[in-house]
């Protein structure tokens, strides 16, 4: 790939902590205000918003169960799904469905995930916010192959011929980390390095030491996670413990998982995605995407702008946002009479230690929220709808709750105070590292100014220290690390942000900005990574390892 077409419109380096000026008026239009990505309209009719009912994953059953451990088993596969009315697209999915299967996993008990790849190419699962050893983190070169591919020995003898006929596969192998000696297609700093690689099937184990909460799988595979995810490869996976199961929070029919992403489709129906090479044999967008991609379709749980009916009662909402860049502040429309619709009781690592109230909360790519909504406080007949304050026109709407006149039994309620939780101490931290999020001229997203390289880690945290890392900022960066959940602890030197209390995995960057974190990293040593959670931000290496030992 020519590197001036992979990386874009060019930019000149970014000072840290401030937004320098960007000389090109493309340039300038790209990364206006700060703001991430450029939206890909769709050439098809779209829809008229909340016709469709609210559809609800299918939860997971186990193949079969031991005295410690379930086992499940996910195919990953094409299917054609009719996503817009009367359309079908052709989708990558969990389970033959968008989003795939939930995955529901209780504290205490290991859960194996069979994954079996029947995709045309090879993919990584990563679970989002699991506290897994690293064998089973989903590392962006532990390729799953598809059923059938060549064997190991067989792509050593290609070199870097890569797979034949396998589009987005990198060439040269050896061992997990282990840099290559050619680059990856052309990309900057990125070198074809395959990890343990496997063909047709990878059990993934996940041990089950972490509370509960709102997690989520999706692709992982380094240079195409965008365009993997962004054609289905995502599912939600919910822990349950003890302590959240002693509350009176709704559950049941009352429970319910949001997924939350943005996509276009083509003429044909199919998902339109600006990448560099339609085949996928090389990774990228085209440089007007450079910054994100913003699709004009917004979809919950895989339905445009759905609808559902609820009872006058109170509703536990686990919203994820899962599109590839684009952020929400989410907000309910009318608001009910005092405001503070919605009540924050979990953030990405579980629940608060007391709820929050917001009347709108803003969600990165890949945050989660869990909140609690009481439709009781609005009259019989209300249509609430659920809207975003940071969309236009379509974007602007997400989805609508229309409220019944039937009387119900409600016996949820929001306790002033939720669960135990831990405060990590800043005088503890026994070392400050700085991890720089920046844009520069000729090696694209960076991390502390070096794109992606696997196997050269930039940290080395002990295992059970605790430290203090600090996040700064160009544009909009959502920072995720793997392994284990930190504390934010402030944003620019003074007190954390509305939206950052309790345990959490992903952190929402603003342009210019710098955050501070507490993070103590358990259980397992090896190789895990950080790095942007804006895709196409993470396909053009801004990604970094870090190495617990």
């Amino acid at each position: 790939m020519n590197r001036r077409r992979f990386l874009g419109i060019g930019v000149s380096a970014l000072g840290a902590g401030a937004l320098a000026a960007v000389a090109a008026p493309s340039a300038a239009r790209l990364f206006a205000a700060g703001q991430p990505g450029r939206l890909l309209t769709s050439e098809l009719d779209l829809p008229e918003a909340f016709r469709i009912p609210l559809p609800v994953p299918p939860v997971l059953q186990p193949v079969r169960t031991d005295g410690t451990t379930d086992y499940y088993e996910i195919t990953q596969q094409v299917a054609e799904l009719e996503i817009l009315p009367g359309v079908k697209t052709q989708a990558w999915t969990y389970g033959g469905s968008f989003p795939g299967p939930t995955v529901v996993t209780r504290a205490g008990r290991t859960a194996v995930v069979k994954h079996r790849n029947e995709l045309p190419v090879p993919s990584v699962t990563h679970l989002h916010g699991g506290h897994t050893p690293a064998d089973s983190d989903g590392y962006p070169v532990d390729l799953l192959l598809p059923v059938g591919s060549a064997t190991d020995a067989d792509q050593r003898t290609a070199g870097t011929a890569g797979m034949s006929g396998m589009p987005g596969t990198p060439g040269a192998t050896g061992t997990h980390g282990t840099p290559g000696t050619h680059e990856m297609h052309g990309m900057p700093g990125m070198r074809a390095a395959a990890g343990r690689n496997v063909v047709g099937e990878r059990s993934y184990t996940y041990p089950g030491k972490q509370r509960a909460a709102t997690l989520w799988y999706h692709d992982h595979r380094m240079g195409f996670t965008g365009p993997g995810v962004w054609r289905g490869l995502a599912g939600f996976h919910l822990v349950h413990d003890d302590a959240e199961d002693a509350l009176p929070l709704p559950r049941g029919e009352r429970d319910l998982p949001l997924m939350i992403a943005d996509r276009s489709f083509a003429a044909d129906g199919s998902f339109r995605y600006p990448a560099v090479d339609p085949s996928l044999a090389d990774p990228g967008v085209t440089g007007p995407y450079a910054n994100g991609v913003l699709g004009d379709v917004l979809l919950v749980n895989g339905a445009p702008w759905p609808r559902l009916d609820v009872d006058r009662a109170r509703y536990r909402l686990r919203l994820l946002n899962a599109s590839n860049a684009r952020p929400y502040r989410l907000e309910l429309d009318p608001q009910p009479a005092g405001g503070g619709a919605l009540v924050q009781i979990g953030s990405d690592g579980g629940l608060l230690a007391a709820p929050v109230a917001h009347d709108g909360i803003q969600i990165a790519p890949a945050e989660r929220f869990d909140v609690v909504v009481d439709f009781s406080r609005y009259e019989p007949g209300t249509q609430v709808r659920l809207v975003n304050r940071l969309g236009s026109d379509r974007t602007a709407e997400v989805m609508r709750f229309d409220v019944s006149s039937k009387p119900v039994k409600d016996d949820a309620m929001v306790p002033d105070k939720l669960v135990a939780v831990e405060a990590l101490d800043p005088a503890a931290a026994v070392t400050t590292r700085d991890f720089a999020f920046r844009r520069s001229r000729g090696d694209g997203w960076t991390v502390n100014g070096d794109p992606y390289q696997p196997g050269r880690s930039i940290a080395a945290p002990a295992l059970g220290t605790v430290e203090r890392w600090r996040f700064s900022s160009d544009l909009h960066h959502p920072v995720h690390v793997h392994l284990d959940h930190f504390q934010v602890i402030g944003r620019n030197g003074g007190d954390p942000g509305p939206f950052d209390a309790g345990w959490k995995d992903t952190v929402d960057l603003r342009p210019a900005e710098a955050v501070e974190v507490l993070v103590r990293f358990t259980d397992y040593a090896g190789t895990y990574m950080l790095h942007c959670h804006n895709l196409e931000h993470e396909d053009m290496a801004m990604m970094a390892d870090f190495t617990v030992r």
